[in-house]
């Protein structure tokens, strides 16, 4: 098995495992459980998804494209938190 993702939470390994395995490739997420002993503190380096070496390259295509779509979608939730006419309660 091979490391073909480093994911920053759970949800973001989630997403990568299920787009793999909807290629029919297999995944692993390794590191999922480590998340509750570290509780409330972010787990860093922890979270990794893990392909047969036989995947490996079939992974690789579908793994950027999901890295770039997170990149976006980040990028575009830094815009929204930037801008003040969109806060909550704020009148538009």
């Amino acid at each position: 098995m091979q490391t073909v993702y480093r994911a920053e939470n759970l949800f973001d390994a989630h997403l990568v495992k299920d787009a793999l395995e909807h290629a029919q490739i297999p995944a692993f997420i390794a590191g999922e459980y480590l998340t509750g002993g570290v509780g409330q503190l972010p787990a860093l380096d922890y979270l990794a998804v893990m392909v047969p070496d036989s995947g490996v390259e079939a992974a690789a295509g579908i793994v950027r494209g999901i890295e770039a779509q997170l990149a976006e979608a980040r990028e575009a939730l830094r815009e929204w938190d930037d801008d003040p006419g969109t806060a909550v309660g704020v009148a538009g």
